[in-house]
């Protein structure tokens, strides 16, 4: 069913800015209790400082957008909350949809000025055709490049728009004909990720979400022996594939899909947490016959940098477009160089938490949904 919002213009209370504290270290010898909890309060303390000035206001466009979702359920689903969650705060009317709803006979009714589709694999083309025929702006912002560009090649050139979070596409997708292709990645939204206000229950010191895929299958079961070492938690689906996964299953939570507020709660309790990207190459599970290498950031390196942890990711071409690595973030190119960051920021808890705040401010001021829908906007309506 539609949803409809009217959004008026309404002026926030100003909040008053919390002092910053200065830093002090603990007094020697107290317990190892007392100082994680001492340092948890500290990291706490300075984000709630970056949260109550970084973020930016953004203008209520008076426009009327009909968002159509993906339809393809969990994980996506995040995604499209994320969007319509974010758009009822920009513009002045949302409709929302689903890919298998008649779309074009809404918009027909409705007159949007824009109708923008996550995704599109699962809304026909048909639709796409029908409604621009009507001479209503159609967009679709692509989840998935390049993994499933076999498909998105046949579905892309007919919007009018076309959004890409992979900068490595957008060549590709002009050389397919659609005029209008744009650099834009996933954020991190910021009511789903977030640093937690109280301590949680999860204590880890390493964290690992994904999917086992072929290529981080082969590059951790040579060191899971180091990394296990640790007080480590490997979770999702296909990590049976380790050799040696029977000796360390009681570290690895397997098939289980983690909603956004658990998958914060891990990041929120992980001194750090691991990032690899998927390999192009992997025709197990890519529809990517052309084998377009990607050179951007997955939407996880936002939503880890977003609650004030340190990431440890592999460095992709276009990473410090959006964190300065070493500063920010921290970036490995072998296994052994991710091991000896491990080990170090592990010693280095002050290190550790400097980058990761320092991260976390980028993110809250950068990288959230609503840095990335205003630019979507501002790309089709103009300023």
């Amino acid at each position: 069913m539609a949803v409809k919002r009217v959004k008026t213009h309404r002026k926030k209370p100003r909040r008053a800015k919390p002092k910053r504290l200065p830093y002090t270290a603990h007094p020697v010898g107290q317990s190892v209790p007392f100082q994680r909890g001492y340092e948890d309060g500290y990291l706490r303390g300075r984000a709630n400082y970056v949260m109550n000035r970084a973020t930016e206001s953004f203008p209520i466009r008076p426009v009327h957008v009909l968002y159509v979702s993906s339809g393809k359920g969990f994980p996506y689903s995040p995604l499209d909350e994320a969007i319509r969650g974010t758009l009822q705060d920009m513009v002045m009317t949302l409709h929302v949809a689903g890919p298998n709803d008649s779309v074009a006979e809404m918009a027909a009714s409705l007159k949007p000025d824009l109708v923008l589709v996550l995704d599109g694999m699962y809304f026909p083309t048909e639709q796409v055709d029908a409604i621009r025929n009507q001479g209503i702006r159609t967009a679709v912002w692509l989840t998935d490049d390049p993994y499933y560009t076999d498909m998105t090649l046949n579905t892309a050139p007919h919007y009018d728009y076309v959004f890409t979070l992979e900068l490595n596409c957008i060549e590709l997708y002009q050389n397919y004909g659609c005029q209008e292709v744009h650099y834009l990645p996933f954020g991190a939204y910021l009511p789903q990720f977030h640093p937690n206000t109280f301590p949680t229950q999860h204590r880890r010191d390493i964290s690992f979400i994904g999917s086992g895929y072929w290529n981080r299958i082969n590059y951790f079961s040579p060191i899971l022996p180091q990394i296990m070492s640790y007080q480590t938690v490997f979770n999702g689906i296909w990590w049976d594939r380790l050799p040696k996964f029977e000796k360390y299953k009681h570290k690895i939570e397997l098939n289980r899909w983690m909603n956004p507020e658990e998958t914060k709660d891990v990041y929120n309790g992980t001194k750090i947490v691991l990032n690899m990207h998927r390999s192009h190459e992997d025709d197990s599970i890519n529809n990517n016959s052309l084998k377009i290498p990607a050179f951007s950031p997955n939407p996880r390196t936002f939503e880890i940098s977003a609650c004030a942890t340190l990431q440890l990711t592999d460095a992709r071409q276009d990473l410090s477009r959006f964190y300065t690595p070493g500063v920010e973030i921290e970036t490995y190119e072998t296994a052994s160089e991710m091991m000896d960051k491990i080990e170090y920021y592990l010693a280095n808890e002050d290190k550790r938490r400097e980058v990761a705040l320092r991260g976390f401010e980028r993110t809250w001021k950068e990288h959230s949904y609503n840095n990335q829908i205003h630019t979507l906007l501002q790309t089709i309506f103009g300023s």
